[in-house]
C-alpha cells in the first residue's frame, strides 16, 4: 500500500494578500491560491488604503495587486507598502502592459508583473518564483523590456536630454524620424491621447513651442537617424 504524502506544514504555506477593486475578479482570484498548492489568502482589499492596513494586520508574505485602484495607484501602494514592510514580495497583476506602468512598478519595487488573463498555472508559477525571492514577468513583457532597454543603451539622446523619461525619449526619437502622433501610437501600441500627453511634457521640458522646434533639437542630438 503506497504511503500517503505528508500534509504541508502550516509554516510552509505562503500567506497572500489580494488587492483589486473588482469584487468578482477577487472572488475568482481567491480560488487560485489554495493551501494544497502552498498558498493561503489572509486578506482581500479593494482600495490602496485597505491594502496598506491589511499588509500590517494580516502580515502577508506576498501581495498580489492591480495598478488601477480607486483611491491611489498600485505603484504608490507598492512603494509605501515596501517602505513599511521590505520583507513583503509584490506581484502586480494588471490589465495594462504599457511600458510606463511596467517600469513604474519596477521602480517602486515590484518583484513581478503579469497581465490579467494569465492562466492559473502561470499565476501559481509566478507566485512560487516571487515567494522564493525571484523576479518574474510574463514572456511578452520580458521580451518588450529587453528590447526597450536595449534601445535605450544605444540611444544618442540619453545624455542630451537627461530630464526626459525613457518613454518620452522614445517618442521624441520617433517624432524626429518623421512619424506623426497616430503612427507613433500604433508603433508603441498606446492611445493617441497618451502620445499627445507625452508630447506636451516633452515640449515643456525642452522649452520648445512646437513640433518643428522639437525635431531640430532632437536631430541635433542625434535622434531620428
Amino acid at each position: 500500500m503506497a504511503e500517503e504524502s505528508a500534509p504541508r506544514a502550516e509554516s510552509d504555506t505562503v500567506t497572500v494578500l489580494l488587492v483589486d477593486d473588482h469584487p468578482m475578479f477577487l472572488d475568482g482570484l481567491c480560488g487560485v491560491f489554495l493551501p494544497p498548492d502552498g498558498f493561503r489568502v489572509v486578506g482581500v482589499a479593494t482600495t490602496g488604503a485597505e491594502a496598506l492596513a491589511l499588509s500590517v494586520s494580516a502580515v502577508p508574505q506576498v501581495v498580489v495587486l492591480d495598478l488601477g485602484l480607486p483611491d491611489t495607484s498600485g505603484v504608490e501602494v507598492t512603494r509605501r507598502l515596501l517602505a513599511d514592510r521590505p520583507d513583503v514580495r509584490v506581484l502586480v497583476l494588471s490589465m495594462s502592459d504599457d511600458d510606463d506602468n511596467v517600469l513604474a512598478a519596477m521602480r517602486a519595487g515590484a518583484h513581478g508583473y503579469l497581465v490579467k488573463g494569465a492562466d492559473r498555472e502561470e499565476i501559481l508559477a509566478a507566485m512560487r518564483t516571487v515567494a522564493r525571492g525571484g523576479a518574474v514577468f510574463s514572456p511578452r513583457i520580458a521580451a518588450r523590456l529587453q528590447a526597450f532597454f536595449g534601445s535605450l543603451a544605444a540611444a544618442p539622446g540619453q545624455q542630451a536630454f537627461p530630464g526626459l523619461t525613457p518613454r518620452e525619449l522614445e517618442i521624441l526619437d520617433l517624432i524626429a524620424s518623421g512619424l506623426d502622433y497616430r503612427q507613433i501610437a500604433r508603433r508603441l501600441t498606446i492611445s493617441d491621447k497618451t502620445v499627445r500627453n507625452h508630447v506636451s511634457s516633452i515640449f515643456a521640458k525642452l522649452q520648445v513651442n512646437d513640433r518643428a522646434q522639437a525635431i531640430v533639437r532632437a536631430r541635433n542630438a542625434g535622434l531620428g537617424t
